[in-house]
């Protein structure tokens, strides 16, 4: 087991792990934080998607060893605080427009599309299109992509 010291939802967390061991797990078994679902485990379906330093990584596919101390890890659950409310603005277009069926891959989904929105602002664009959407690769079984569309729209207006 060796220490790993990094943030998670703007607390500082310290981990005793094994350097191998992928960041999803430290989240999911050892710190009690089951935002980021198990999916895939390789990177394909983003179900565990979540931010680290503000932009979109996949915690089933990276080793607790690759964090640094300053790192900051954000989830579903930590989204809120990033915005000063009790949900971020994606979050609350979700249920507006009734996204979530089974629900599994929306918390993936959510951090994925708020990623994509703060990097389209970074770039100084304001509107979301259908070609920015299909960037997302996040995957929905249930097949609410329509809704998840709408939705994303939605709650990049209110951002």
């Amino acid at each position: 087991m060796v220490h790993h010291t990094f943030k998670v939802n703007g607390a500082r967390v310290d981990v005793e792990a094994p350097d191998d061991l992928q960041v999803l797990w430290v989240l999911r078994d050892l710190l009690g934080v089951h935002g980021p679902k198990y999916g895939c485990a390789v990177n394909v379906c983003k179900a565990c998607t979540s931010h680290l330093n503000g932009e979109v990584f996949n915690p089933c596919f990276k080793a607790v060893k690759e964090l640094k101390p300053d790192d900051e890890i954000t989830t579903i659950e930590g989204l809120p605080a990033t915005v000063g409310k009790d949900l971020h603005p994606m979050q609350e277009a979700w249920l507006e427009y009734d996204v979530a069926q089974c629900g599994y891959c929306q918390p993936g989904q959510i951090m994925a599309a708020v990623a994509k929105v703060k990097e389209l602002r970074a770039k100084g664009r304001r509107t979301v299109t259908d070609a920015d959407i299909d960037e997302i690769r996040n995957i929905c079984r249930c097949g609410t992509y329509p809704r998840i569309r709408a939705a994303i729209k939605a709650g990049a207006a209110r951002m």
